[in-house]
């Protein structure tokens, strides 16, 4: 089998829209619109709506060694 760099994502992977992420993390919207921007933060757009993919930012946080 062949190794992928890429997480596994759940079929159905929950999102949610910048403003509610910004309303639940206390951030700004202009701050997390600027780190979806810069791809800090990973989102999809869907028709006219970018939304952050929750079940991704989890797994990268859980990836990375200070959270380990």
């Amino acid at each position: 089998m062949e190794d992928n760099a890429s997480p596994q994502v759940p079929a159905h992977v929950p999102l949610m829209t910048l403003e509610r992420f910004a309303e639940l993390s206390g951030l700004e919207q202009g701050v997390v619109y600027g780190h979806v921007r810069r791809g800090y933060l990973p989102a999809v757009k869907m028709g006219k709506y970018r939304l952050i993919n929750i079940a991704l930012l989890q797994a990268q946080c859980l990836s990375q060694e200070d959270w380990a």
